[in-house]
């Protein structure tokens, strides 16, 4: 499974054209939610793209990462995030949190 993300990963910074100059931070390594709360997990990011997308995956036990949120919008419901420019921020927020949301995110340029 390790090998298969950095494949993935080796992908996206081909087809973007990422560079030793970008990069995300997660300040939180875990994060807890009463279940039917709203939870919201913080991205930082750092580029020297004008144009750069920015991303969120979801990536549960024994899976492969899903792709839940692009600065264009939110792809699954009860996941959306206001992408900030001008702090550099993209915080993920799932509103109505369930068990089932447990997973490792990945925000990502």
């Amino acid at each position: 499974m390790a090998n298969w993300y950095k494949i993935v990963v080796f992908f996206l910074t081909y087809f973007w054209g990422c560079d030793s100059q970008d990069s995300v931070e997660q300040n939180r390594r875990f994060q807890t939610a009463v279940e039917g709360a709203a939870v919201t997990i913080n991205c930082r990011y750092d580029t020297t793209a004008v144009l750069r997308n920015i991303f969120w995956y979801q990536q549960k036990v024994n899976g492969f990462p899903e792709c839940m949120l692009s600065k264009f919008g939110h792809l699954k419901e009860r996941f959306s995030g206001d992408l900030n420019t001008i702090s550099k921020s993209f915080p993920l927020t799932i509103q109505d949190v369930s068990v089932s949301d447990s997973a490792v995110y990945y925000c990502a340029l």
